[in-house]
C-alpha cells in the first residue's frame, strides 16, 4: 500500500495485532503486565493511542516499563499533554523515575514545545543524579532545541564529559533544525578532529547541511570520507549524497550516485526527482517517475510535490492535469502536503476554482494549506477572497503566522482599504506573531498605499536591519506622494549604509522625478543606472523615461528618446507618449504614437478611447467619429471607469452607468435629497439677494 495512504489507514500488522489481542484476552493473560506492556507498545506504534490507554487501564499491575510505554507512545502520537499529565500522575503515585521514563517525558515536551515543564523535569534530572546519562543528556538537548532554546542545548552539550556519538548527532540536527548551519558543522569537525566515532545518520545530517548552504566542496569531503567508511553502503547516506549534489548544481554525481545504488527505497527515487525539479529537468523528472511506477514502487509525496512543483514552474496546467490524476489513483489526494503544491499550482496557473476545490477537499488543514489558497487568490485578483479567508484561520483553531499576515496584507493593499489593514496591524501586535522582513515590507507598503506616509515611516524607522526591499518600498512611497527629494535623500541615506541599489530602486527613482517634474535629476538618475552600478535598463525604466519628458512637455525629446532605444518599445512606452500629447494637445504625434500602439495591440479599447480623447479635446470631430466607427466594425467597447470607497469596514466598488449595486436604491434616493437641498438652498439664496 501506499506509504500516504497509511495515515488514513491502519497498518498491515494492526489486524494481526488484534488477533494476538484477542487470544490473550481468550486466554486470561490480559493482566500480565508484560504482556500487556507489549501490546500498549504495538498500539501505539500502530497509530491507535487510545488502544493502548485501554490497555493500560486494564492492567491489574502496572509496572515502570508499561507506565513508559504509554508515556512514549502518547508522545509519539503528538499527545504530549496527555503524557505529561500521566508522567505527573506517576510521580504523585509514588513509582520509580528512571531515565527512560525522564526521556520520554522530555520527548512530550520537545514535542509540544513546553519549555517551562522541560526545564522543570531537567531539574529533576539534575536531583536524581542522570546528569551525566548520555540517553538523557541527548533528549535533554532535543528538548532545548525544538523549544528555540540553542544556548541551553550548547549547555547541556559542554557539561557532558563522555560525549557519545548519539549525543553529537543530536546536537547537529539542533544546529541544523534552526538553520545554523555553520555551528553544525563546527560540532562535526570537532568529531573528526576528535576521533569520535561517527555512523551513517552523521554523514546524512552533515550533508543535509551542506545542502541547506549550498556548501559544495565540503559536501565532496564528506563524500570522501563517507567512501572511506561502512557508512557508504547505507540508503539514507546515498540519498543525502545525491541530494546535496543536486541542490548544489551538481545533477550529474547526483545521477551517477542515483545509478550507482544496489538498492534504491523510495526516499532515493523521490530525492533524485526533486533534484531533477531543482535542476531546471523537468521531462526527465517525469521519465524517472514513469520507471518508479513501472517498477512497482510505491509512490510518496515527496517526489509527487516535486514533480508537481515542475508542472508549477512550467506552467503546463495540462500535465498538471495528469498528475493530480495519478494522485487521485495513488491515494495521495488527502495528503497535506500533495494538497498544498496542487493549490499553489492550480493558483500560479489561473485556476482559483480548482486551486479552492483541492483546498476544500483538504481535510485536516494546516497552515500552509490556507496559506496556499490566500496566496493564490491575491495572485488571481480576488482580495476581497484573500480577506475573508484570512479570518476564517483563528475559527478553526490555527493562528496566522508571518506568511499569512504578509499575504492579507498585500491583498489589503490592492484594495487600499486602510481599516482593514489597521486591523490586521492591531491583530499582529496583540497575538505577538513574531513578525519578520516581509510583514514589515508588506506594511509599509500597505500603508503607502493607502495614503499613511507617516505610519510606513514609522515601521521602516523601527527595522534595526534594513534590507533593499524596505529601502525600495519608502523611496517608492515618498516619490508617490510628491516627495521626490525626500526620495532622492532617502536613495543617498541607503548608499552610505552600505546597501546597493538594484532596478527597482531606479525604477521608483524616476517615477518620483517624473511625478515632480524633475527633468535634470531624473536623466541623471537612468545614466546613473547603468554606468555607476552596471543596471541594464528594462522596458519599465524606458516607460518612466518616456513619462518623465512628457509630463514636463518635451514631447519631442521623448520621441527622440523612442527611436534611439536599444530594444523594440512595447504598447506601454506609446501609451505615455500618447497621453502626453493629449495633454499638450500634439496632435501629429499623438497619431504616430497611437499608430504604433494600434499595430501592437488593436483589441485593446484603451487605445481607442486616448486618441478620441485627444480628437475630442482638439474639437477634431469628424476624425473622432470614424474613430468611433472602426470601433464599431472591429466590436471594440469602451471599458467603464471604475471607483471604490471604503465604508465602516466595508469597500464598495463602482462602475461608470451600471446600475447593479445592492445599494442602488439607497444611492439615488441620497442624490434626489442632495438636488432637493441644493435647490432649496438657491431659493434662499435668491429671497435673501432681493
Amino acid at each position: 500500500m501506499l506509504r500516504g495512504a497509511c495515515v488514513h489507514r491502519p497498518p498491515r500488522g494492526l489486524d494481526l495485532g488484534k488477533q494476538i489481542h484477542g487470544y490473550v484476552v481468550r486466554t486470561s493473560l490480559v493482566h500480565d503486565p508484560f504482556i500487556g506492556t507489549l501490546l500498549i507498545d504495538m498500539y501505539a506504534k500502530c497509530k491507535r493511542p487510545l488502544d493502548a490507554c485501554l490497555v493500560f487501564d486494564e492492567l491489574g499491575e502496572r509496572n515502570a516499563f508499561a507506565w513508559n510505554a504509554l508515556l512514549g507512545g502518547l508522545a509519539l502520537n503528538v499527545l504530549w499533554e496527555r503524557s505529561l499529565e500521566l508522567f505527573v500522575l506517576m510521580k504523585n503515585e509514588g513509582h520509580e523515575i528512571g531515565i527512560v521514563t525522564l526521556s520520554c517525558a522530555l520527548t512530550a515536551c520537545a514535542i509540544g514545545g513546553a519549555f517551562n515543564f522541560g526545564r522543570q523535569i531537567h531539574g529533576g534530572v539534575i536531583k536524581a543524579g542522570f546528569k551525566r546519562s548520555p540517553y538523557v543528556c541527548t533528549s535533554l538537548l532535543t528538548m532545548y532545541a525544538r523549544c528555540m532554546s540553542l544556548e541551553d542545548s550548547w549547555k547541556v552539550f559542554e557539561e557532558t564529559s563522555n560525549k557519545e556519538t548519539e549525543l553529537c548527532n543530536a546536537m547537529i540536527t539542533a544546529y541544523i533544525g534552526n538553520g545554523n548551519v555553520d555551528k553544525a558543522l563546527h560540532v562535526y569537525t570537532q568529531m573528526r578532529s576528535g576521533e569520535l566515532r561517527y555512523d551513517s545518520f552523521t554523514i546524512s545530517n552533515i550533508l543535509s547541511a551542506c545542502s541547506m548552504d549550498g556548501l559544495y566542496d565540503f559536501g565532496r569531503r564528506v563524500h570522501g570520507e563517507a567512501i572511506k567508511s561502512p557508512a557508504q553502503c547505507n540508503i539514507a547516506v546515498q540519498s543525502a549524497l545525491l541530494t546535496m549534489y543536486a541542490r548544489c548544481g551538481g545533477i550529474d554525481e547526483a545521477s551517477s550516485i542515483f545509478y550507482a545504488m544496489k538498492e534504491r527505497d523510495v526516499v532515493a527515487w523521490s530525492s533524485m526527482i526533486a533534484g531533477l525539479c531543482q535542476n531546471r529537468k523537468p521531462k526527465v523528472a517525469l521519465e524517472l517517475l514513469k520507471e518508479m511506477v513501472a517498477e512497482g514502487l510505491e509512490l510518496d509525496s515527496t517526489a509527487l510535490v516535486s514533480i508537481i512543483n515542475a508542472c508549477t514552474g512550467l506552467e503546463n496546467e495540462k500535465l498538471g492535469f495528469q498528475i493530480h490524476g495519478l494522485i487521485i489513483k495513488s491515494g495521495f489526494e488527502s495528503d497535506i502536503f500533495v494538497g498544498c503544491a496542487l493549490v499553489d499550482m492550480y493558483a500560479k496557473c489561473k485556476l482559483l476554482e480548482l486551486a479552492e476545490r483541492v483546498f476544500s477537499s483538504i481535510n485536516c488543514k494546516n497552515l500552509v494549506s490556507w496559506n496556499s489558497i490566500i496566496s493564490g487568490c491575491c495572485r488571481n485578483g480576488q482580495p476581497d477572497r484573500a480577506i475573508s479567508l484570512f479570518t476564517q484561520i483563528s475559527q478553526h483553531g490555527l493562528t496566522p503566522d508571518s506568511v499569512s499576515i504578509t499575504s492579507v496584507l498585500i491583498a489589503v493593499a490592492s484594495l487600499a482599504a486602510l481599516l482593514k489593514g489597521k486591523v490586521i496591524h492591531g491583530f499582529l501586535i496583540r497575538n505577538e506573531i513574531q513578525s519578520d522582513l516581509h510583514v514589515d515590507n508588506a506594511l509599509i507598503d500597505m500603508y503607502i498605499k493607502c495614503g499613511c506616509l507617516l505610519y510606513a515611516q514609522r515601521i521602516f524607522d523601527r527595522i534595526s536591519h534594513r534590507k533593499l526591499a524596505a529601502w525600495n518600498s519608502m523611496i517608492a512611497g515618498y516619490g508617490s506622494h510628491g516627495h521626490c527629494l525626500e526620495a532622492i535623500g532617502l536613495f543617498n541615506k541607503m548608499q552610505n549604509t552600505g546597501v546597493l541599489p538594484d532596478d527597482v530602486t531606479f525604477l521608483a527613482l524616476i517615477s518620483s522625478c517624473s511625478h515632480s517634474g524633475l527633468v535634470k535629476e531624473g536623466i541623471s538618475l537612468f545614466q546613473s543606472m547603468s554606468r555607476d552600478y552596471g543596471i541594464v535598463p528594462r522596458m519599465e525604466h524606458y516607460t518612466n523615461m518616456v513619462d518623465l519628458w512628457g509630463r514636463a512637455g518635451h514631447l519631442d525629446e521623448a520621441f527622440s528618446f523612442i527611436q534611439s532605444m536599444p530594444i523594440e518599445p512595447d504598447a506601454s512606452v506609446w501609451m505615455c507618449l500618447l497621453c502626453a500629447c493629449r495633454a499638450y494637445r500634439q496632435i501629429g504625434l499623438g497619431e504616430i504614437a497611437a499608430d504604433q500602439l494600434l499595430k501592437i495591440d488593436p483589441e485593446r479599447s484603451g487605445n481607442y478611447v486616448q486618441l478620441l480623447n485627444l480628437y475630442g479635446e482638439a474639437g477634431l470631430w469628424d476624425k473622432a467619429a470614424e474613430l468611433r466607427m472602426l470601433m464599431k466594425e472591429r466590436g471594440i467597447k469602451k471599458s467603464p471607469g471604475c471607483s471604490w470607497i471604503e465604508v465602516r469596514d466595508k469597500v464598495d466598488l463602482f462602475f461608470s452607468g451600471d446600475s447593479s449595486s445592492p445599494r442602488t436604491v439607497e444611492i439615488h434616493a441620497t442624490l434626489k435629497s442632495l438636488r432637493r437641498i441644493m435647490v432649496n438652498s438657491e431659493v434662499s439664496l435668491e429671497v435673501v439677494v432681493s
